[in-house]
This record gives C-alpha cells, structure tokens and sequence, in this order.
C-alpha cells in the first residue's frame, strides 16, 4: 500500500514493478544482476479519486504517456529494494506535484502614491545630473 495523503492510497496491486539491467558502467555487477526497477502505472485504470485523475491526466509531464500511463525508471542504486522505494517515492511526488493548485495571478495597478514617489525619484535623479554638466566661468 502507497500512502499519498491520510485519505488516498494506492493498493499495490496496481503498481506493476519489474527488476531489470540497468544501463551504464558498473563493470561485473551491473552486467549479471538485475537491479534496475521499471515502474507502471496505469492512471485510468486506477482506484485514484476523479479529481486526482483527472489533475494527472492533465499533466504535462515526461513520465505520463499519452495513454495515461506512468512510467518511471530507478537505477540510481546498486540494490533492487532501494531502487523500488526510489521509483515508489517518485510516483509519489509526481502525484503530489499534480495536486498542488497554483494561485491564479491577479493583475494589479501601482497606487497613486506608488506614481508620485517614483516620479519624484525621476525628478530628483534628472536634478542630479544636470550638476554634472560643465562648469561655466
């Protein structure tokens, strides 16, 4: 069971973890175990609220295909457990990514005040250089 808040879990039955070789250098080790974790998700067919659903689907994300399936690769490690809960910890944070609604911006004006002390600074700057000019005799 993957705990994502008090409310929501995923049931482990539908997460699909399969051990394969990982990529890169590692010399003997690397080329005779398979400690890689290749994690699938598929979204739709998932006991996940609508809402969480729906948020993920919409999400515009490399590991989300066009199917609604994640799919999440964990090599980081030499040991398969740990390169499990690294995957399970990114689907993880992939899903609570998805929940966090951003504030809508709101177009705002410069007060009054705001205008006149910036047009003062202007004033004062311009005042300022002018001084700088030649000194007549």
């Amino acid at each position: 069971m993957l705990e994502l808040s008090r409310n929501v879990a995923i049931p482990d039955n539908e997460i699909e973890l399969t051990a394969i070789r990982a990529q890169g250098a590692g010399g003997q080790h690397v080329n005779k175990t398979s400690t890689a974790i290749h994690l699938r998700f598929d979204i739709r067919a998932s006991s996940l609220p609508e809402y969480y659903k729906e948020r993920l689907l919409a999400l515009n994300h490399h590991l989300v295909t066009a199917d609604g399936v994640v799919i999440i690769k964990a090599q980081e490690y030499r040991s398969q457990e740990m390169n499990r809960e690294a995957a399970q910890a990114r689907l993880v944070a992939l899903i609570q990514q998805a929940m966090v609604v951003e504030k809508t911006r709101r177009a705002t004006k410069p007060s009054k005040g705001a205008k006149l002390r910036r047009l003062e600074g202007k004033v004062r700057k311009g005042a300022t250089k002018a001084l700088r000019g030649k000194v007549q005799p």
